[in-house]
């Protein structure tokens, strides 16, 4: 029974580091490429409408309609200043986009190696498969809960604290289960697995999860990598673009 557990217990946290991985990476991802993607999605639908006004072909309107309507619209000021302005004003990013001053990359929210150790320490300690009793289950389901948030966010004070209030808490009794209550127990362990397994392959089978597992050690080049492919295309449209509209 306690190497089913244990086991468990490993497997969540593999899934819940992957799952707080791809969240970040997918962050990353949309505010370093989000611009790119969608000055290409203009210049495809300004090149497309240039054909059409050039040939008046009925296909070639329809393909600058459809071009069109792919482009996101442009964000009103209430969205595209949401959470930019404070008490201080605008914020650094609302400023630079402002002044023409270059913007500031993202911040970096990976979880640094000392804020994944202690989320592993927690979750082995603190896990809600460990408890016997409901009450102490809620307990821990509740810490667990605090702990997940704290490692999303790579706040390492937060987890250090979160350690201290675990080791000062009460801790479960343990006692021995009847060999029905061992049975039933296993069987629950096996479908948990069952379900973290179908979480797991979502996330690796997920578009940012595939592009993570290609760069697993430095997934910040191969957004450079992708930045600078982007931008050859961008290139590439607005030369095709130039040479509609001359």
């Amino acid at each position: 029974m306690r190497v089913a557990e244990q086991a468990l217990i490993e497997f969540e946290i593999a899934v819940e580091t992957f799952r707080v991985e791809v969240e970040n990476f997918s962050r990353l991802h949309h505010q370093k490429l989000g611009p790119m993607y969608a000055r290409l999605d203009e210049l495809d639908a300004q090149i497309a409408e240039a054909r059409a006004a050039r040939t008046g072909d009925p296909e070639d309107v329809r393909r600058a309609q459809e071009a069109r309507a792919a482009v996101m619209p442009m964000p009103g000021v209430e969205e595209l200043f949401h959470d930019w302005v404070d008490s201080d004003g605008l914020s650094a990013e609302a400023a630079a986009m402002l002044t023409d001053r270059p913007v500031q990359p993202p911040k970096r929210v990976r979880p640094s190696d000392e804020a994944r150790r202690l989320y592993r320490e927690l979750a082995r300690k603190a896990h809600p498969d460990l408890a016997r009793e409901e009450d102490e289950r809620r307990r821990r389901e509740e810490f667990i809960t605090r702990v997940n948030v704290a490692y999303a966010r790579g706040d390492e004070g937060l987890l250090r604290e979160l350690s201290e209030e675990w080791a000062a808490g009460p801790v479960p009794e343990a006692r021995r289960s009847e060999a029905e209550e061992l049975y039933a127990r296993l069987e629950w362990l096996a479908q948990r697995k069952e379900m973290l397994s179908v979480v797991a392959r979502e996330l690796e089978e997920s578009a940012i999860g595939a592009m993570l597992r290609m760069a697993p050690d430095d997934p910040d080049r191969l957004l450079e990598e992708i930045a600078e492919q982007l931008l050859a295309q961008v290139a590439e449209r607005e030369a095709e673009l130039a040479s509609l509209v001359a």
